[in-house]
């Protein structure tokens, strides 16, 4: 599996719409629009897991900068927890 990071969602998009929105590019293995503890409103991004590395490298190429309910996506490889950078 491969999982995605999906940036710029607009404040209406559901993980249902995200993962309509992917399934063309391959097999979604699940999508999930990450929401505040609080308000349980969109945080404006969201994460994807295709079931392949190809799935996913087609999904970036064809989904990147293209627009999804008003807001512009910018979709790319999400990186693991070890990669990020520590929050201060």
């Amino acid at each position: 599996m491969s999982k995605l990071y999906v940036g710029g969602l607009s404040m209406s998009t559901t993980s249902e719409g995200l993962r309509a929105h992917f399934a063309p590019c391959g097999t979604v293995q699940s999508a999930v629009v990450v929401t505040d503890r609080d308000s349980s409103q969109s945080r404006g991004f969201g994460f994807v897991e295709m079931s392949t590395a190809a799935e996913a490298e087609g999904a970036i190429s064809t989904l990147n900068q293209k627009p999804l309910d008003g807001s512009t996506l910018t979709v790319n490889v999400a990186k693991s927890k070890t990669e990020r950078p520590a929050r201060m």
